[in-house]
């Protein structure tokens, strides 16, 4: 499983592509209803060597205007050479489709939103070629959602706001309004969802809560997130019970010889050290045939 914010602030776009009329909505921008979304491919390199992509690329139909093009972009942080590349992105966008285009960047901290949400400028100050103006989802402007009612109005976009509030006080609460909804939720539109989170939050501690949260609300899913879990439960019981036999057998235990065993996550190698244990004279032997 990848686990990466960055591929999560964005893919959801791909996965849910409808989510930016309620991100529109939430960031005060009005657009009439969605009629249609595609899907479009996110390579802008030129027949130069220098290749160009935004992180994901829709083309939004709507009732009543003309096509829109929508580019999502996520960012990490504050980067002083990205304003040239969006507006870039931008110009080509608008030269290769004959579109209008827009630039979303969506965000999980708020120094790196408000840097975003600037307007640029190009063009000596005197006269301005043209003005970079980015919407921002972030942590400054995201609903924090924890009540599983509002969970259930608009799933994609409760995942995108936990996604960009992975350093809430609240991140436990808006994590178990996530799972409450869906384990009601059919598993074809679950598990997306379970695998779109857990990119989000990366490695900060709300991940290990995510964790724990799908291995007891959503433990008979099959989502790779689950499969994982249920791998590493196996390993952790499989390491108990070699460290088990050594002990009933007074077997001294050295603590990297123990660090070895709880740490490894392979349960077939961990079965072979068992055996091993039953006869082993010591601790370190149960590693001496591999």
């Amino acid at each position: 499983m990848v686990s990466s914010p960055h591929e999560a602030m964005h893919r959801i776009f791909q996965e849910h592509p409808g989510l930016f009329s309620g991100v529109s909505e939430v960031l005060g921008i009005g657009f009439p209803p969605l009629t249609s979304v595609t899907v479009l491919p996110n390579d802008l390199t030129e027949t130069s060597p220098v290749e160009r992509r935004v992180d994901t690329l829709l083309r939004l139909e709507t009732e009543n205007d003309e096509p829109l093009l929508l580019a999502v972009e996520a960012q990490g942080r504050k980067d002083p050479d990205k304003p040239a590349s969006w507006a870039y992105y931008a110009s080509y966008l608008l030269t290769k489709y004959r579109l209008q285009p827009m630039l979303l960047v969506v965000c999980q901290d708020r120094a790196t939103a408000e840097w975003a949400a600037r307007e640029v400028s190009f063009g000596p100050r005197q006269w301005p070629l043209l003005t970079l103006r980015p919407l921002v989802a972030g942590p400054h402007n995201m609903p924090v959602i924890t009540d599983p009612a509002e969970v259930r109005k608009d799933l994609a976009l409760a995942t995108l706001a936990a996604i960009t509030h992975v350093a809430h006080p609240d991140i436990g609460a808006i994590l178990k309004s996530m799972t409450t909804v869906l384990r009601e939720t059919p598993q074809d539109i679950a598990n997306p969802i379970v695998e779109l989170v857990a990119q989000g939050l990366g490695k900060l501690p709300a991940a290990h809560l995510w964790r724990k949260l799908v291995a007891v609300d959503l433990s008979f899913y099959t989502s790779p997130l689950s499969e994982e879990l249920r791998a590493e439960g196996e390993a952790r019981r499989a390491a108990e019970d070699v460290l088990a036999i050594l002990e009933v057998r007074s077997i001294d235990i050295p603590e990297a010889v123990r660090e070895r065993i709880t740490t490894c996550g392979d349960p077939e190698i961990l079965r072979h050290w068992l055996r091993r244990a039953v006869t082993a004279p010591t601790a370190e032997a149960i590693f001496t045939d591999q």
